[in-house]
């Protein structure tokens, strides 16, 4: 009984951890530029990634298999946002023009 509440629960996970991963995709391809295509890469592609990593815990009815997906969901929350942030900086600062969609460019002053 338990376990199929167990399996049932990983499953809506998965679903929704591909249903996220799906929208990450459409947003990389779909958006205008550099900045929020990255924005939606790193929001929407941790969060699905997350929680595929998690079903794999819940289904997998292992241990060390349980661990090592919840230090990957740990692994991929901390890790995403900072290569994003980082990425992003490396491309204001090389000298990209932002699009006319970027309103306030509070950087601007702060450029060497």
């Amino acid at each position: 009984m338990i376990a199929d509440l167990v399996i049932y629960t990983g499953c809506v996970l998965l679903l929704l951890g591909a249903a996220f991963s799906l929208l990450a995709a459409v947003g990389v391809v779909r958006l205008p530029d550099l900045l929020t295509r990255m924005h939606a890469a790193s929001k929407a592609g941790a969060v699905g990634g997350g929680l595929i990593l998690l079903a794999v815990a819940l289904v997998s009815f292992d241990g060390a298999v349980a661990l090592r997906a919840v230090i990957g969901v740990i692994f991929v929350l901390l890790t995403t946002p900072i290569s994003a942030h980082l990425l992003a900086r490396v491309a204001y600062n090389s000298g990209r023009q932002p699009t006319t969609t970027m309103v306030v460019d509070e950087l601007s002053s702060k450029r060497r």
